[in-house]
């Protein structure tokens, strides 16, 4: 019988206990709100127009430089990710990124992947 996944609520919080109760607060009066990010690897525009993806690598691969460079840097080029090549084929993309994924196992860019 397949497992549930629990990701612990703490996670990504301090280790120190007294600097993690005020984490905690700290979230807990903002964990409602829209992310409002002056950081972001996705157009805005995206979500104002409800844009629809065809598929995951234009929405996940192509935008993200933390995603494909991690991939640049084992060898890969990027072109062959779509990356400044509009004509590869985002299965063939997606198929070379789902073979290295182990590659962002303990990376910023796993916790959201």
């Amino acid at each position: 019988m397949p497992r549930t996944l629990e990701l612990h609520p703490d996670r990504l919080l301090p280790a120190d206990p007294s600097v993690r109760a005020i984490a905690r607060e700290l979230y807990a009066s903002v964990a409602g709100l829209p992310i409002v990010s002056p950081h972001g690897h996705t157009d805005p525009r995206w979500f104002a127009g409800n844009a629809t993806f065809g598929n995951a690598t234009d929405l996940l691969l192509v935008p993200d430089h933390y995603v494909f460079r991690m991939l640049y840097s084992q060898g890969l080029a990027l072109e062959d990710l779509g990356v400044r090549n509009k004509g590869v084929d985002p299965r063939a993309a997606w198929r070379l990124f789902a073979e290295r994924y182990w590659l962002f196992r303990g990376t910023p860019s796993r916790m959201w992947l």
